[in-house]
């Protein structure tokens, strides 16, 4: 798997921003702060090769629904054929951008979670802007956007959207990640 993904960083480098995939350890770390069992729907951003996708299934509560977002063809195919038995899992080839699109094809009206594993550093700022604006757009008013990058750099860019973040990092993930959970609304 890290040679296919690998392959796919070095021939896509802008959709795809790590080198390996992320570790259980940052998936682990990244889903902690949702309650799961009051979770309607969960949207995920580049799933990529299913780490955080595999956590969620795990976790989640059997009405939940997932939707699944992935721009790179490789990836999409491999993560559409990793859930393909799951109830309530939907994939989608596609952008993030259209996230709004996507919520009114599967009739789902408020997203409670949306996991990021979007590399916002390598997308242009007005790709980031139209993400970082749906995505608030979606969220429930309680709703949380969950994203990770391997610097602080685009902290600035996310509050400007999202007034309010927690940050974490860890460790064991190559390379260290920041785990930014940003919420609509100030304190």
């Amino acid at each position: 798997m890290n040679l296919a993904f690998m392959y796919q960083y070095f021939h896509q480098p802008r959709t795809v921003g790590a080198l390996l995939p992320s570790s259980t350890h940052l998936a682990k770390k990244m889903v902690k702060g949702i309650d799961f069992e009051h979770a309607g729907c969960i949207v995920e951003y580049g799933p990529g090769t299913g780490v955080f996708t595999r956590e969620l299934i795990r976790r989640r509560s059997a009405c939940t629904t997932l939707l699944l977002i992935e721009y790179n063809r490789h990836f999409y195919e491999k993560v559409k054929e990793q859930v393909r038995d799951e109830k309530n899992v939907y994939v989608i080839h596609g952008s993030a951008e259209n996230v709004q699109k996507y919520l009114i094809q599967y009739d789902i009206p408020k997203v409670d979670y949306v996991l990021s594993g979007l590399p916002f550093a390598s997308l242009t700022s007005e790709v980031s802007d139209c993400i970082l604006q749906n995505t608030r757009s979606v969220l429930a008013e309680e709703g949380k956007f969950i994203t990770f990058q391997y610097t602080s750099f685009k902290k600035q860019l996310i509050r400007s959207f999202f007034p309010q973040i927690k940050v974490e990092k860890e460790w064991r993930n190559v390379p260290p990640a920041y785990i930014f959970t940003c919420e609509k609304n100030q304190i």
